[in-house]
């Protein structure tokens, strides 16, 4: 679904328009702040205590006259010790309980979704500060996400007829037989290069149109065991140039899902198991039926992901080691990521103990 440009700027006029209304509202009431409010609220404690422990001393006396005469330092303990549990109750439900929620929030807002947002009924101004503040915080993350990404899909869009015609063109010339060594090297980078640009657009063009989707369409039965098979042999120039070994174990599979969108899934696993695996490496692949779930499992003898590119290792665009950019553009595991998720199922990266790391995809059974 693309974003026309007048919702675009709707949006961004609300926004401005919440903004400027909290900053307004920071301005106003500054007289009663939580400092003022939490020393007021350790007085009135005290007050209390205090209270309580004459009133606790004048009921023993009537009670029981000067017969038990209890020191008043133990009536005041004893008081001030209950005073203080419902004190921190009261505090921990006014004020930490809210801020608990905030940082549940902001682990939300880390894994990517910027539709969170908070609402409260607290009666504390720092609190209900806290809260708009973090709502537009999450609203301005969210607006510039769907202006960045609405970009990106319109740029990509406008970029696939004039690459598909220097591709076209540059095939063309290709043919020619009056061509120089150097002229036919420069046409084979024009083409590489060019088929790298249509691979970018096509993968930016369906990441967007998958972000748009919350259900999956056009499922079929198909034998997943076969296409996995399929993919290894589509890229069969690209082992045997390495001289990679395969140990492949694949459970005859039926399933129920979205054929073109699982190809994807595979062709990027495998693809950059190859590419990441060294001269004479060997390349394990094994899909196993369980009763309620289907699990495949790649695992290469590359060298392995640091603990840190795994937590963006299915951001777009994100690529850990620069020297290795040449190999694609940080959209195939954002795709793998993306479609897993459409299919309800889950993926996990870890490294081996010896060399390499394994990615594992578990699917529900349909």
């Amino acid at each position: 679904m693309k974003i026309k440009e007048g919702k675009i700027t709707t949006i961004l006029k609300s926004h401005l328009q919440e903004r400027d209304s909290f900053r307004e509202m920071r301005k106003l009431g500054k007289q009663f702040t939580l400092n003022i409010r939490l020393i007021a609220i350790v007085s009135v404690g005290l007050l209390i205590s205090l209270l309580l422990a004459l009133a606790m001393d004048g009921i023993f006396t009537a009670l029981f006259g000067e017969a038990v005469d209890v020191p008043d330092i133990i009536e005041l303990g004893m008081v001030g010790i209950l005073v203080a549990i419902f004190g921190s109750y009261f505090i921990s439900h006014w004020l930490i309980d809210p801020l608990q929620k905030v940082g549940t929030a902001m682990e939300r807002i880390a894994d990517g979704d910027y539709s969170v947002r908070l609402e409260t009924q607290n009666n504390s101004k720092e609190i209900q500060e806290i809260y708009t503040g973090f709502n537009m915080m999450a609203k301005e993350l969210e607006v510039t996400e769907i202006i960045q990404t609405d970009f990106i899909s319109n740029v990509s869009h406008e970029f696939k007829t004039p690459i598909a015609a220097i591709e076209g063109y540059s095939m063309l010339l290709q043919d020619d037989e009056n061509l120089t060594d150097e002229q036919k090297e420069f046409i084979e980078k024009i083409i590489f290069n060019a088929n790298r640009l249509s691979s970018l657009t096509g993968s930016v063009l369906l990441l967007s149109k998958l972000e748009n989707q919350s259900i999956v369409p056009n499922k079929v039965h198909f034998d997943l065991d076969e296409q996995i098979r399929q993919s290894i042999l589509s890229l069969e120039s690209e082992w045997e140039r390495k001289n990679i070994d395969f140990n492949i174990e694949l459970d005859d599979t039926d399933y129920l899902g979205n054929e073109s969108l699982l190809h994807h899934i595979w062709d990027n696993l495998i693809s950059n198991a190859i590419k990441f695996s060294p001269e004479g490496g060997k390349i394990d692949i094994t899909l196993s039926n369980f009763e309620q779930r289907i699990v495949f499992a790649i695992s290469d003898e590359g060298p392995g992901i640091s603990d840190e590119a795994k937590s963006h290792i299915f951001d777009k665009f994100y690529q850990e080691d620069s020297s290795h950019k040449q190999y694609g553009n940080g959209l195939g595991l954002a795709l793998v990521k993306k479609i897993v998720d459409l299919e309800g199922g889950e993926i996990f990266v870890v490294n081996n103990t010896d060399a390499g790391c394994k990615f594992t995809i578990i699917l529900n059974k349909q």
